[in-house]
Order: C-alpha cells, then sequence, then structure tokens
C-alpha cells in the first residue's frame, strides 16, 4: 500500500480510502453487508494497509457508522492508527433541524455520529452537500467550532459548484476559522466534469481529492464481462440516473481492452487511471467481496502509459454535470 498527505496538511493517509457505505443495515438497503459478514472485508483491507475508511450518518440511517465504529476499534489497537472520516447534511430525523448544514444540525449531528462511532473524534468532518437554506458563514463557523472543541481534526466538502467551493473558503479565511482540506466528489472514467473546474480549484488551494464512485457504482468493474449485474446494480436507482452504459460503452470497451492486454481486471485499469489524476489522494472504494478490496490494494501498483492513459480518455465527451 502507498500512502500519501491529504492535501496540503500533515494527515497520512493511504491511497486507498474504503468507503463504508456498503456495511450497515440490510433491512435499511438490501445490498449492505451486516456486522458479521462486513468485518472479514474490513480486516482483508487492513491486513492490506487501508488505514483511511469513510462513512456517513446517513448511511443505512447510522447503522454504518455503528458497524464501522465496532469493527475497527476490534482491529486497531489505537485510536491513532487509523483515519476516520463521516459526513453530515442529509435528513437524519423527521423534524424539520434534523437535517441541512445549520449550527443546530451540525453540533447535534457530530455527537450523534461520534457516539455510534464509539470515539471521540472524527479526523475528518465533511458537508455531505451544499445547503442553499443556511447561509454559508452560519455553516463554517459551527464547523470550526467542531474543529476547537476537539471532535473533529479536520473538515472536508462533498460534491458542489466549484463557485460554491471557493465562496465557503473565503469565508472561512476571511474570518479566521478552519477551512476545508478535502474534497469527495464524483470522478471516474465514466464521468470527469470535475475536469473543467473544480479539480483545478483544489490543485490551487492545495485541497485533497477524494473521488465517490470511482468505479462507476460498479460499472466499470464490469467492463468486458459477461456479468450482467450485481445485487447493488439491480437495487440502486442512482446507477441508472449518473450512468449510461449504452453510451459510455466505447470507454468500457478500452477499459476491457486494456485489461486484457495487461491480464488485469477491468477494475484495476480503471483504478489505476484514477490515481494518476492530479490531486486526487484516494478514490474511496465500496467492497462486498474479498476480490473488490484485493483489486483496489493492486491498482496502487499498476502503472499506466502515458499511451493507455490517453487511450482510455479519448472517448469521452462532456455530459451533463451531476452532483
Amino acid at each position: 500500500m502507498d500512502y500519501t498527505r491529504l492535501g496540503t496538511t500533515g494527515l497520512t493517509v493511504s491511497r486507498i480510502c474504503l468507503g463504508m457505505m456498503s456495511y450497515g443495515d440490510p433491512a435499511k438497503m438490501e445490498w449492505t453487508l451486516p456486522e458479521d459478514r462486513a468485518e472479514p472485508i474490513i480486516r482483508r483491507a487492513v491486513d492490506a494497509g487501508v488505514t483511511f475508511f469513510d462513512t456517513a450518518d446517513v448511511y443505512s440511517d447510522g447503522a454504518s457508522e455503528v458497524v464501522t465504529g465496532n469493527v475497527l476499534r476490534r482491529l486497531f489497537a489505537r485510536r491513532e492508527e487509523y483515519v476516520l472520516a463521516t459526513k453530515v447534511y442529509f435528513p437524519m430525523g423527521r423534524g424539520r433541524n434534523d437535517r441541512g448544514l445549520s449550527r443546530k444540525h451540525i453540533l447535534s449531528a457530530i455527537d450523534a455520529s461520534l457516539t455510534r462511532l464509539g470515539t471521540d473524534h472524527v479526523d475528518l468532518y465533511q458537508i455531505h452537500r451544499w445547503d442553499d437554506e443556511t447561509p454559508i458563514e452560519e455553516t463554517m463557523e459551527a464547523l470550526h467550532e467542531v474543529v476547537r472543541s476537539g471532535k473533529a481534526r479536520y473538515i472536508g466538502a462533498s460534491s458542489m459548484w466549484a463557485w460554491q467551493f471557493a465562496k465557503a473558503q473565503h469565508v472561512a479565511e476571511s474570518h479566521g476559522w478552519t477551512r476545508f482540506v478535502s474534497m469527495q466528489n464524483h470522478l471516474n472514467l465514466l464521468y470527469r466534469e470535475e475536469e473543467r473546474e473544480m479539480l483545478p480549484l483544489c490543485a490551487d488551494q492545495g485541497v485533497g481529492v477524494l473521488p465517490w464512485s470511482p468505479l462507476a457504482r460498479g460499472v466499470l468493474a464490469r467492463a468486458g464481462s459477461a456479468t450482467s449485474g450485481t445485487a447493488r446494480s439491480g437495487t440502486d436507482a442512482r446507477i441508472g440516473a449518473l450512468y449510461d452504459p449504452e453510451n459510455d460503452q466505447a470507454i468500457l470497451d478500452r477499459v476491457a481492452q486494456v485489461a486484457r492486454d495487461r491480464d488485469l481486471p477491468a477494475a484495476q485499469i480503471a483504478l489505476a487511471w484514477l490515481l494518476r489524476q492530479p490531486g486526487v489522494t484516494a478514490p474511496i472504494v465500496g467492497a462486498t467481496k474479498d476480490r473488490h478490496v484485493d483489486d483496489a490494494v493492486a491498482a496502487t501498483a499498476v502503472h499506466l502509459t502515458d499511451k493507455e492513459l490517453t487511450f482510455l480518455t479519448e472517448p469521452y465527451r462532456p455530459r451533463e454535470v451531476r452532483i
């Protein structure tokens, strides 16, 4: 496993971040794994050197955080040995203040997350989206208080417009508040619209990039495969909303061709491409099988040539921005 700094911070993270959305309560999301089935997969990632784990309060209505906290406490001797990230924004109850990025919700949400995770702090506390209904000044001041209280070491953001991210950073800097150190955004071979504005902004500001859906929710991993789908692909409506396999077929065919030429799984090729992109710190990879972990870890050692990189990206055409 390779390791790197998160942006310009002093925080060291593994080049692969294990996404914990796949673990939680199957009754809430049927393709998720319960704790007893999740632990062997998480252990495999830990044994391979993964030290970075990302979850969110909304995943399985908090069950993902419970599983994450329980398993990581068993697998690591000390809290300082791993980097733990979670997120806030989406509804966590029926109340009008059980959502968003108001001061009220952020301060209650961090306490609830820490309780479920069974720890006194997270290393990275991220806003899961932009909140149009809350002044950004209120949000940034509340996040600053979370850091100052010791409940989070750093803060990060997730998918939004580049102007919104720049505004948030400016507000924090002008008030002497904590700035975002990371951007968790949508980036993979099938979706590259972040290359227009967000990635250059992050590079300029020294912000680490943590791509979500690096394998396009498994679509890229199945490039060239006769497998038609998975339990998740049959129930995850977001796949159809984000990707169009028919229109993306030219890219999938090239991923499959490079994979055949290299005698490697398509997942390793797609992840190797992403790991070569400027500013990318650690793709957030979900895993429900041992091979998912193995492919992600192996991808860190796959060095694509410039010719292969060009070959993979040539068919891409601009598409609707989806954040």
